[in-house]
């Protein structure tokens, strides 16, 4: 029943949540994402994604294909069994998550490694291979300590509670809410450095963009990204008192003043439309939907023969745990995609009617696509999976319907 009420909440949520409409009352065209653009470029982006796609798809299938096996094989409870700390179920439970996620790391670096290789190739990527280092270890730490919290939540409670199931889920609710409002104070700062964007003339403009659009902006952070990359980006983080507005650095030295305002005037869309805290909620109600699915898988009888483990007090049931929320977590990406897209494509349009200036946003779409050598128009799979943001293509499509349509006649 819990379940039921909890997936019923989250379909309404993101149904009523997400503009399935992208632009109301217009039909999108087809438009070449290529037109333009010099052909040397669009070889050397056709090059790049040929190298490193199936790097990156080699090295994802790896991690998934080991969780799976460890985790619905006696494979991983034979292994939890033999590691320290089994005095403490808590201690044991945590050694549990570090191995497995190292062996994860483990048999996805060599790919990881080739890609990095294939964007210093291509001059995409600008970090040394010790600063690349600290950055994997980091994101490997950081995916412990999120992971250990959701494994302690799982086994701690099936040892207390008998319908742990219904607490857990509301704890996963709130790790997810209180996630999303600390990240960019205590993540981001991890993998960059933020400072406020200097007085100018750029600055002035953002925030008077900010204030013509209603939208409370006390400040836009600057990333460094360039320690790091040549890739331009922009992006808005947290809710309530941790939301920020932060711009890379490659985007201020490299595009012009009025792209700039044009990607700022994108990401002012989401922080008028709330992306993040509905994003966040539907997040939360996913987790907690989530964590009472695993509930009822992890308890059934077959699948404690399968995997291995015993009661509430066995702590080899985590490989179980973490392979089952890898199996969803990868399956539930298209869902999240499609909403991910048309959330993009409404700031996308919040873009064009704040700056209502077609061209300059088809120009900056052209030139993202080339500094971050994204594929214009990815494949179908590839689309479906691992497109979170519309292609080239359908952005150019959306702008010139934008501007068709207020065309007069």
């Amino acid at each position: 029943m819990w379940l039921a009420l909890l997936t019923v909440a989250f379909v309404l949520t993101v149904a009523l949540s997400t503009p399935w409409d992208w632009l109301p009352g217009a039909q999108l065209g087809r438009v070449d994402p290529t037109a333009g653009l010099p052909p040397e470029q669009i070889d050397r982006i056709a090059a790049y994604r040929e190298q490193v796609v199936p790097v990156g798809l080699l090295g994802a299938l790896a991690s998934l294909v080991l969780a799976v096996f460890l985790g619905l094989t006696r494979r991983g409870a034979r292994l939890v069994r033999r590691l320290p700390g089994a005095r403490w179920w808590w201690l044991q439970v945590v050694v549990a998550v570090i191995v497995l996620q190292l062996l994860g790391r483990v048999v996805s670096l060599t790919s990881a490694i080739r890609a990095e290789q294939v964007r210093h190739e291509f001059g995409l990527s600008t970090q040394g291979w010790w600063g690349w280092g600290a950055d994997q270890l980091t994101a490997y730490a950081v995916g412990v300590v999120t992971i250990s919290l959701l494994a302690l939540l799982v086994v701690g409670l099936w040892r207390r509670v008998r319908r742990w199931w219904f607490p857990a889920s509301l704890f996963a609710a709130a790790l997810v809410v209180a996630g999303s409002f600390l990240y960019p104070l205590v993540v981001e700062p991890l993998f960059a450095h933020f400072t406020p964007m200097p007085d100018g003339a750029v600055r002035s403009s953002l925030l008077a963009l900010a204030d013509r659009d209603g939208v409370a902006v006390d400040e836009v952070l600057v990333a460094d990204a360039s320690a790091r990359t040549t890739s331009l980006n922009a992006y808005v983080s947290g809710f309530g008192a941790t939301k920020r507005i932060v711009v890379y650095d490659t985007l201020l030295t490299r595009a012009t003043p009025t792209e700039i305002r044009l990607v700022v005037a994108h990401e002012l869309g989401h922080a008028e439309n709330g992306d993040v805290l509905s994003g966040t909620l539907m997040g939360a109600l996913g987790a907690a939907a989530g964590v009472t699915l695993l509930a009822l898988i992890v308890k059934s009888p077959r699948t404690r023969r399968t995997a291995g483990y015993g009661g509430p007090r066995d702590a080899a049931v985590v490989p179980a745990v973490l392979a089952l929320v890898a199996l969803g977590s990868f399956f539930a990406l298209p869902v999240h995609n499609v909403v991910s897209r048309a959330v993009e494509a409404r700031a996308d349009l919040h873009a064009l009617e704040l700056t209502a200036d077609p061209g300059t946003f088809a120009a900056a779409q052209r030139r993202l696509a080339l500094a971050n050598l994204s594929t214009p128009d990815p494949p179908g799979l590839l689309y479906v999976w691992y497109a979170s943001h519309p292609t080239v293509s359908q952005r150019l499509a959306l702008a010139a319907a934008w501007s068709a349509a207020r065309e007069p006649g």
